[in-house]
């Protein structure tokens, strides 16, 4: 039979790496939690080639001495561990693994002083051997380098993306790291080119914005939630976008455990409960989210890249997190994007100034009765200024109030007091600060939702209609598994369900608002929602869908008429409902332009 025999340790330190070490930017977040874990106050970080040429990261943290360097270049050795609590672990990096993994299958430099020493000292590895061992002029602090990695295993090298992807995916890591310490200074090199250099002492919201977008700043509200648990303290602080600053895709969501970066589907699918009513299904929101919890109520050690955590009470945490989002949004959202479209601003023209008035112009004001009415006059531009073409143009829609000094108390008014509707459909207003323009149709129909929701519609929609024969819905058991789980959270919606067999469920009853769907259809789609996102969102997001699609047909539509009085009254609401700021799928319903944009466009600033 087959002799078992103990593996060679270089060849243990690249399974083992196979593992931390899949692609540069894995190499790279390992280094850079060990600086940061260090106490370093100022990391510097460069690569080459998206760093498959090489990474080097330098600080100047507590430092190494000789013997300390040749322990930590041993498997499972590490100083982030004082006893064997492993569950109790408060460091990024504690496994022992990241730098023997990475010096066996990479040129690995390690130079470090610690600040007690006179000099530094030096150790280079090349894919597992060392070659070089001896003392190094540096200054207090550590400095890595990783070069040619995967250079001699070519199996693993030949599966490594371009230089451009990989440098894509470092940028991921160092900016995710770097929004989680902010008292941290952190500059990023590719080459010759300096991608950012962060100071340190930002707030969360300025750190955040300077790494994700500058106009984040204007179109996101703070959260700091607090919230008292048998085991300890919960709270969530961190940045949301307003729902109408949303992207297409879901990368520019940043999530943290413990000051720890996570990519963690229950985390994600609480963004997305949180979001439900004031996002399209396609349109994600931009946020970054700190979340810290007891030690003992989270296992971080589910995976060795410690990007996965697990919950010990998921449930609780979802809620928490769905809670704080729309509490936040609640007191910010009444904001629109602030500002109008650059690309629309940019095609407002002012008129050239001409030497020769045009036959165009004269039609209209040469030998014009004055004295005449306003509206025939109107109405008798328009056609004499189109019978050249031989088209002939409505009279405009435009209804104006007469432009009189805003009363007293006006400043209260954030969206100031109406002054007229453009095409029946957009109602101008005008506003201590600046220009307002608001959407009708949008606006109201987010003011007849809040309207639903108060008076109850959205519990009378979750109310369960019984069915009059149960339905078995027959499943894959481990959708059957997903769903059984989740029956009493369903209940609470409205679903009833029963566990029918290792491979089917019993359908007793459904909400109301969803008495017509298919319940075979209704269910697969819950399922895959769970697997997608930790919980089932869908059913939630279902009968979001049929109460906006209430208020929208409850609402001032488009092309309606309004008197002066309704226009002031639609203001005045929009300003005490929450998440007045955009519609039902996430659109702005107003914007504004302020007076000095205003002036700026007749070139008076």
């Amino acid at each position: 039979m087959p002799q078992i025999r103990r593996l060679p340790e270089a060849l243990v330190n690249r399974i083992a790496a196979g593992e931390v070490v899949e692609r540069p930017a894995a190499a790279l977040k390992e280094l850079v939690e060990n600086s940061i874990d260090s106490g370093a106050a100022r990391i510097t970080v460069k690569i080459i080639d998206g760093g498959l040429t090489r990474i080097e990261v330098t600080d100047d943290g507590c430092g190494m001495s000789p013997e300390q360097m040749a322990l930590a270049l041993e498997r499972h050795a590490t100083s982030k561990l004082p006893d064997e609590a492993i569950e109790q672990v408060s460091t990024l990096g504690f496994r022992g693994e990241a730098l023997p993994s990475i010096a066996s299958v990479a040129r690995f430099t390690l130079e470090s002083r610690p600040k007690d020493a006179k000099q530094g000292w030096r150790k280079v590895t090349d894919h597992g051997e060392l070659v070089e061992d001896g003392p190094a002029a540096l200054p207090l602090g550590t400095r890595v380098r990783v070069e040619n990695l995967f250079g001699k295993v070519p199996a693993r090298r030949k599966f490594l993306r371009t230089a451009r992807s990989e440098y894509g995916a470092c940028l991921d890591v160092v900016r995710r790291l770097a929004m989680a310490r902010s008292d941290i200074a952190i500059s990023f090199e590719h080459g010759d080119r300096r991608v950012f250099s962060l100071q340190a002492g930002e707030t969360i919201e300025m750190r955040v914005a300077e790494i994700v977008a500058r106009e984040l700043a204007n179109n996101a509200v703070s959260i700091n939630l607090e919230r008292e648990t048998p085991s300890g303290r919960l709270r969530l602080t961190g940045v949301a976008g307003l729902p109408t600053y949303n992207r297409g895709v879901a990368d520019h969501q940043y999530l943290f455990v413990n000051g720890r970066p996570v990519k963690d589907r229950l985390l994600t699918g609480a963004v997305r409960g949180a979001y439900a009513d004031m996002l399209a299904r396609d349109r994600h929101a931009v946020l970054a989210l700190f979340l810290e919890i007891p030690a003992e109520d989270v296992d971080v050690n589910v995976h060795p890249a410690k990007t996965e955590v697990r919950f010990r009470d998921s449930q609780a945490v979802r809620g928490f997190i769905v809670s704080g989002l729309r509490k936040a949004l609640g007191t910010g959202d009444r904001r629109s994007a602030q500002s109008p479209d650059a690309a629309a601003m940019g095609r407002w023209q002012s008129e050239p100034a001409r030497e020769e008035v045009s036959p165009a112009f004269r039609s209209i004001f040469e030998g014009r009765d004055w004295a005449q009415s306003r509206p025939s006059y109107v109405a008798e531009s328009a056609r004499e200024y189109n019978a050249q073409t031989g088209e002939v143009l409505a009279a405009p829609q435009g209804r104006a109030e007469m432009a009189e000094p805003l009363p007293k108390g006006s400043e209260e008014f954030p969206l100031g007091i109406a002054r007229g509707q453009v095409a029946n459909t957009y109602v101008v207003a005008e506003a201590a600060d600046g220009l307002v323009i608001v959407d009708q149709h949008a606006a109201h129909e987010r003011l007849v939702l809040e309207r639903l929701r108060a008076a109850g519609a959205e519990d009378a929609l979750k109310r369960s209609q019984a069915l009059l024969m149960p339905e078995v819905v027959e499943l894959e058991e481990v959708d059957c598994d997903r769903l059984e789980e989740g029956i009493p959270k369903m209940a609470e919606l409205g679903l009833v369900l029963e566990r029918f067999g290792p491979d089917a469920m019993l359908v007793r009853a459904v909400p109301h608002a969803l008495g017509k769907a298919n319940p075979h259809k209704l269910l697969q789609d819950i399922a895959d929602d769970i697997a997608k996102h930790g919980d089932a969102i869908l059913l939630g997001e279902k009968l979001d869908l049929v109460l906006a699609t209430m208020a929208c047909h409850g609402s001032v539509r488009a092309g309606r008429v309004l008197n002066v009085a309704e226009m002031n009254a639609l203001l005045r609401e929009m300003e005490r409902t929450p998440r007045s700021g955009q519609c039902n799928h996430g659109r702005p319903t107003w914007v504004k332009l302020s007076m000095d944009d205003v002036e700026k466009l007749f070139g008076r600033h």
